[in-house]
């Protein structure tokens, strides 16, 4: 049985608020982070079913929801140029492709 340890409540008030905070802080990034992941992957199934017209459509709104959430510095700035990039070469790819 591998079950987590219980956390104890801290003692402090600042500690209190702390994780009070943290529990929203955690719930904010969480939806980013899936914002992102879902804006990413909804490129990728446009690429894939061919469709040359939504997948650009939906790359130049996916570029711009990347770069917000980068700067926040929920994903690295690195990853986000690296995704971007790597969605980009596909669907020139798919421009060609369909030319």
């Amino acid at each position: 049985m591998a079950t987590k340890p219980k956390k104890k409540n801290p003692r402090l008030a600042s500690g209190r608020k702390r994780a009070r905070q943290d529990v929203k802080l955690n719930a904010a990034n969480s939806s980013l982070r899936s914002k992102y992941r879902t804006a990413v992957k909804n490129v990728e199934k446009a690429v894939l079913s061919g469709d040359k017209t939504k997948a650009t459509e939906l790359f130049a709104k996916m570029q711009g929801v990347v770069d917000t959430i980068a700067d926040k510095g929920i994903f690295h700035k690195n990853k986000a140029a690296r995704d971007k990039s790597r969605l980009s070469a596909k669907v020139k790819a798919l421009a060609t492709a369909a030319a």
